[in-house]
């Protein structure tokens, strides 16, 4: 990653949100390089897993959307695609 931007954006928005105990956010962009969606800076395919209690109580779909709402403006301006592992605590 160049600058990582996105990536920085989306820890930022991630960490102060959710707190999550675990955190690890990976650039795929590399892997998807002339596919759809791919953009020569990369940062366009990430895969994040997050573990939060904020996901305590939610379903799968719940928490999925809770993600997507924080990373809105990431997805509309340069994600192409996000593979999420979301767990609550136990």
């Amino acid at each position: 990653m160049k600058d990582a931007i996105y990536a920085q954006r989306i820890e930022k928005k991630i960490r102060e949100n959710l707190s999550p105990e675990a955190f690890l956010l990976t650039d795929d962009s590399h892997r998807h390089a002339g596919h759809a969606g791919a953009h020569p800076s990369g940062e366009t395919h990430f895969t994040l897993a997050v573990t939060s209690s904020a996901f305590n109580g939610l379903s799968r779909v719940a928490q999925q959307r809770l993600v997507y709402s924080l990373l809105a403006d990431e997805m509309k301006e340069r994600v192409h695609a996000l593979v999420l592992d979301l767990k609550p605590t136990a």
